[in-house]
């Protein structure tokens, strides 16, 4: 299948998007792998890999052979029963466990092949994180907190990328406040336009919505729909809900550490009748 990447006018007239024409350069120091190429299509994928935790008895195998592909520029959704690796699946492709067998990728980097500081700079400069508790740093403003990750690395924010973020997820009036001063869903639009600054090739959100009463978590999804369709962005959200599944371009679906399914163009609908299908 071909996809048709879209650019938008704050990128400057980039021949890719700027999260995937960034990818190269914010890894330096470490070397692509040629062994085994990547789809340009993908913007991560896994190849036959096997996370367990615990030994004997109380040996437990989170995730079992997965190979798994996700698409540049598009929005895919995992779901899954309790306990079906869903969560460990996106902490693994994200750099955040180990594995114990198999390969992992990002772009055409081998995560495998990184040492702790390569693999912390890849999560830095590489990868953007939405989280369902925000982990927004209480003492900073909402706009302190948005320009952390650049901070952090030293590199100051493009500041037309950054006012058109603020402007998509409605902050323009809240920049100065407080984490304790935002409600539960301005904390969130702050954690989305973090994870949206620093241009990141691939966004990782685990339940992004769970701490959300439904009308602030619809503006989220909404706002991450439109990252996706208006900036490019490549998304890939962990979650139970069927209506936030139907937000995305594609679900995956795992049961017991494999992926069982894959659904295209999904409504609430028809993520509900796969996953009573598989019994959850």
């Amino acid at each position: 299948m071909t996809t048709v990447v879209t650019t938008s006018s704050n990128q400057r007239g980039q021949d890719l998007p700027v999260p995937f024409a960034r990818l190269g350069r914010n890894l330096r120091g470490v070397t692509t792998t040629t062994s085994s190429p990547t789809d340009t299509s993908t913007a991560a994928h896994t190849e036959s890999v096997t996370k367990v935790y615990g030994a004997g008895d109380t040996l437990v195998t989170a995730l079992d052979n997965v190979s798994v592909a996700f698409e540049r520029s598009k929005f895919t959704a995992i779901m899954g029963p309790s306990g079906s690796g869903k969560s460990t699946l996106m902490h693994c492709v994200a750099g955040l466990d180990t594995i114990n067998t198999g390969r992992i990728f990002v772009g055409d980097i081998d995560l495998s092949g990184l040492n702790d500081k390569q693999l912390t700079r890849m999560r830095r400069d590489t990868i953007g994180f939405v989280f369902q508790a925000f982990n927004l740093v209480p003492t900073l403003t909402a706009l302190e907190n948005i320009t952390l990750p650049m901070d952090l690395a030293g590199r100051a924010p493009d500041q037309e990328w950054l006012d058109t973020i603020v402007a998509t997820v409605g902050l323009g009036d809240r920049l100065s406040h407080r984490p304790s001063e935002l409600s539960g869903g301005q904390q969130q639009r702050v954690a989305v336009a973090r994870a949206l600054a620093s241009q990141p090739a691939i966004i990782f959100a685990d339940e992004p919505t769970g701490n959300l009463d439904s009308r602030s978590g619809s503006e989220i999804l909404e706002f991450m729909r439109t990252a996706v369709d208006k900036f490019a962005q490549t998304i890939v959200m962990v979650t139970h809900d069927p209506l936030a599944a139907s937000y995305a371009d594609r679900v995956v679906f795992l049961v017991d550490g494999k992926v069982v399914d894959d659904l295209q163009s999904p409504t609430a609908d028809s993520v509900i009748d796969r996953m009573k299908s598989f019994g959850a």
